[in-house]
């Protein structure tokens, strides 16, 4: 399977993706018992707080505890979003219980959600139907800066300059 929409590649530091070990990416989520699995290697204090994730070029959901870099759990790679996600167990199943795209690594836009939506859906698992915190990142065409859009305010932190409407961080 390869993940719709278009794909990120890491725009963060150099040194943390110089920092990432080949085999270390997040875990591969591919089931619901592949979920259940990971989760219960976590410890209580963990599972109360979103997990980094990536979906990756080939629609596989990655993994790896809240701090974990982006970069890292992908193992490098390009990813078709990446962001923040949180779990319920819900009776005898898991539950998406909150998403964002908040990445600052990938800076994937909202639109990547089709490709989250489609990898919770193969895996089975409920999800809200949207990013329940949406991120909006744009790059400054003048200063070059990458920005993230708060209440619909398109202009640069930096330079106030004025934001593009469409997405534009790696273009």
């Amino acid at each position: 399977m390869t993940a719709p929409g278009r794909h990120y590649r890491y725009i963060g530091p150099a040194d943390v993706k110089a920092a990432v070990r080949p085999g270390r990416e997040g875990a591969g989520i591919r089931t619901p018992e592949d979920l259940a699995e990971w989760a219960a290697g976590r410890t209580s204090e963990e599972l109360a707080e979103p997990f980094t994730f990536v979906i990756g070029a080939d629609g596989i959901l990655r993994l790896s505890p809240r701090r974990s870099e982006h970069v890292a759990c992908a193992g490098g790679d390009v990813v078709a979003s990446a962001g923040e996600i949180a779990f319920v167990r819900n009776a005898a199943e898991w539950v998406v219980d909150e998403v964002s795209n908040q990445s600052t690594g990938y800076c994937p836009d909202v639109t990547s959600w089709s490709a989250v939506a489609e990898s919770l859906d193969q895996i089975g698992l409920r999800h809200p139907g949207a990013f329940t915190h949406e991120v909006v990142f744009r790059r400054c065409p003048v200063c070059q800066e990458h920005n993230i859009v708060r209440e619909a305010h398109f202009v640069c932190v930096y330079c106030d300059a004025d934001l593009p409407a469409e997405w534009n961080i790696d273009t």
